[in-house]
């Protein structure tokens, strides 16, 4: 393990016990970005960095029962959270890294990643990765329930240019990682760019 990914690891680690308490009224949220995703009924979905799975139940509503849900995470405390908290009935859960998916080619027909990017170890490399798992033409959604903003407001930091979620930075940031941006907000109380994959 790359000291990135250790890094997330001891990040993540320290919170998960509390991690819904602390964010109680983000669910709705969650839930308009995955409609915003546009899965369909028998779909599958890979919920990447799913942390306490707060997504997973969403996800699992928009594919129904004949659907696939995977989520996977980076930090062992943060999964077993979201078996505590009963979200493993939703979708299946995978300890493992975003980077280096043990996954075929093309089985996704989305990708949704809430808080993500910031944490990735090789951003781009990541995001071709994600594109790897799936189809051309499949949708990823990289989502925050806080505009760029805000989140920055709250961690007592000021907004700048170097943020890989800026929109000058994203689309070409996508764009070499095999997606197409398609939709932009970042608004005080949403974060949501939504791509194509494409072929």
């Amino acid at each position: 393990m790359n000291d990135d990914h250790r890094n997330v690891q001891e990040f993540f680690a320290v919170r998960a016990a509390d991690w819904d308490a602390r964010f109680p009224d983000d669910g709705p949220a969650y839930a308009a970005a995955v409609a915003d995703l546009g899965l369909r009924p028998g779909g599958s979905v890979l919920d990447a960095g799913c942390g306490t799975g707060r997504a997973l139940p969403a996800l699992r509503d928009a594919v129904g029962p004949g659907g696939t849900v995977v989520g996977v995470d980076l930090t062992p405390a943060m999964l077993t959270a979201a078996v505590r908290a009963g979200r493993d009935g939703s979708g299946a859960l995978l300890l493992g890294d975003v980077g280096r998916l043990p996954l075929r080619d093309g089985v996704f027909d989305a990708v949704f990643g809430a808080g993500l990017v910031t944490h990735l170890a090789r951003p781009a490399e990541d995001l071709r990765e994600l594109a790897r798992v799936v189809r051309p033409g499949g949708r990823l959604a990289l989502f925050h329930p806080v505009g760029r903003a805000a989140l920055a407001a709250r961690h007592g930091r000021p907004l700048t240019g170097d943020d890989l979620r800026a929109e000058a930075n994203l689309r070409p940031l996508l764009a070499g990682s095999g997606w197409r941006l398609v939709s932009y907000v970042d608004r005080d109380d949403r974060f949501l760019a939504l791509a194509v994959r494409v072929a």
